[in-house]
């Protein structure tokens, strides 16, 4: 994984948020980042926990995991994706077919728009917010941990 990669996971607790570094060099297939994110935060059961990563200026993803239920994904960008083994994996993982002869111009989100849109943040707005030009990958978690409450966890840990 590339050294400007950053990956965190949190976990919702009665007490709100807390969260931890992951690392996810060792992932070789989709199913590695939720072993990673199970392990690094202890889950136990039905907690909800929220996968983030950003790969410097160039895109982010988030994944949702809880329980037994099917994990979800969002990717800011299709196109970023061909930077690394990583993206590639955040690519499978939202559906998306790689294509590395074509690198589209603009922004391409991918995955699951309505990620968030249980915990207050819409599909409208992460699609706007992934959108906006000039805003990089970071400041756009930020928000979201902002408006998700866990936005001081998540400082804390970059």
């Amino acid at each position: 994984m590339a050294s400007n990669t950053f990956s965190a996971a949190f976990v919702r607790t009665s007490n709100g948020w807390s969260g931890a570094e992951v690392d996810l060099s060792a992932a070789e297939i989709v199913d590695d980042f939720g072993d990673a994110v199970s392990e690094t935060l202890g889950l136990a059961g039905d907690e909800l926990a929220l996968l983030c990563v950003e790969v410097e200026d160039e895109w982010f993803a988030i994944a949702r995991y809880r329980g037994e239920e099917e994990p979800r994904v969002f990717l800011s960008d299709a196109h970023a994706i061909m930077s690394d083994s990583i993206g590639e994996l955040f690519a499978e993982f939202a559906g998306v077919a790689v294509d590395k002869e074509n690198n589209g111009l603009g922004i391409r989100p991918a995955g699951d728009f309505e990620l968030l849109s249980d915990l207050g943040v819409s599909s409208e707005e992460l699609l706007e917010l992934s959108m906006e030009e000039g805003v990089l990958p970071a400041d756009i978690l930020s928000v979201i941990a902002e408006r998700l409450a866990f936005a001081d966890e998540l400082d804390r840990l970059r």
